[in-house]
């Protein structure tokens, strides 16, 4: 059965069909909008590392055809008859989950995130056995149960990566009680999430140190971003005054957005007796982590993905209030394949977003 054939409603979006990755113009189809269902125009979409990772199937799970894209801002056009918390005209966003069991554990505690029934927003098969596709694509449809409400105040180009950036980092700051005025938090790189990071831990009153190995980021870091310290890991001077001065580190928790290898021990050693190393990247390859330095401090390495949909909303809130955005780079669809290009370089600041409502055509 073709893709044109799996469903009535027909979209257009741009795929990925093997593992080069090379992106373009694709023609499929879209479920007609259920009593639970909304249907919305694709207005933008951001780009997130891992699509370009998906693209290349570098995980092993990608299918083909592949539309990428879960950073998806909207607006609705089309409601079930059974829809309750939208309206046609809204503008909405639909990030990186489009279902769940919603009867075990975790989705009982509006943890959807973490239900093994998850259904992801591309690649995976929906209730019906067909593929979900991403927001690479000019309308979707997804169960208003997944779909979050757009503040009037927020940008909505500005506020597409956050639907994973942004969930991806307050998350951590939140569960693990790194969210407290007067508290010292360290963000490990200073890229789409690392950013985001940032600005999230400052409008909650913490006092932040951004982590890196360029020491080119520091204005950006302090000037821009409002960070309060910088720190270049790959100086061991700069890192030991640190830990010498005060004994077990200073810094209650520290949020790692790095994705490449990368040493924990010198991060361990920040941390306060107590303290949590979150890691909220994902590296390929393994990393190294010693226990020793972690009994000694009764210390923390955890890992942090996402969060569920009543904190996704809570999180679109708070950036609402805060005036919080992604810092991006709003490109047409048909310079998709250099922006992916250039993402591989880490050569953007700090995310791409589509515009997707005014450059997707159905000629492209």
């Amino acid at each position: 059965m073709s893709n044109a054939q799996e469903h009535p409603k027909k979209a257009f979006g741009w795929a990925a069909r093997d593992s080069y990755g090379v992106l373009s113009p694709f023609s499929f189809s879209r479920r007609e909008t259920g009593e639970k269902d909304v249907t919305f125009k694709v207005l933008y979409c951001g780009i997130f590392h891992s699509d370009l990772h998906m693209i290349k199937n570098e995980w092993g799970f990608s299918t083909y055809p592949l539309v990428p894209g879960h950073e998806i801002v909207s607006e609705v056009t089309e409601v079930g008859s059974n829809v309750q918390k939208f309206k046609v005209g809204d503008k909405v966003g639909v990030g990186c989950m489009v279902g769940a069991c919603r009867s075990c554990d975790s989705c009982t505690d509006h943890l959807e995130n973490y239900c093994p029934k998850q259904i992801l927003t591309y690649g995976m098969k929906y209730y019906d056995g067909t593929t979900t596709y991403g927001g690479y694509s000019d309308i979707t449809v997804a169960d208003e149960d997944f779909v979050v409400r757009i503040p009037n105040n927020l940008p909505l180009d500005c506020a597409a990566p956050l639907l994973c950036a942004g969930i991806t980092t307050y998350n951590p700051l939140r569960y693990f009680g790194l969210d407290k005025p007067g508290m010292h938090v360290g963000v490990v790189g200073l890229g789409g999430l690392g950013h985001v990071a940032v600005k999230f831990a400052k409008a909650m009153g913490v006092k932040v140190t951004v982590i890196s190995t360029s020491p080119n980021k520091k204005e950006e870091a302090v000037k821009h971003l409002g960070a309060d310290s910088f720190l270049v890991s790959r100086d061991q001077d700069q890192m030991q005054v640190i830990i010498r001065t005060s004994c077990h580190g200073t810094m209650d928790g520290i949020i790692d957005t790095v994705s490449a290898q990368h040493p924990l021990l010198p991060l361990i050693g920040l941390l306060k007796s107590h303290g949590k190393l979150v890691m909220v990247g994902a590296p390929e390859k393994p990393l190294e982590l010693l226990v020793f330095p972690l009994l000694m401090g009764r210390k923390m390495v955890a890992g942090s993905g996402i969060g569920g949909m009543k904190e996704t909303q809570e999180m679109i809130d708070f950036a609402a209030k805060h005036n919080i955005t992604a810092d991006i780079e709003v490109i047409p669809i048909d310079y998709l394949n250099t922006a992916m290009e250039r993402l591989a370089k880490a050569d953007v600041r700090y995310r791409f977003v589509i515009d997707i409502g005014n450059t997707l055509k159905a000629s492209s």
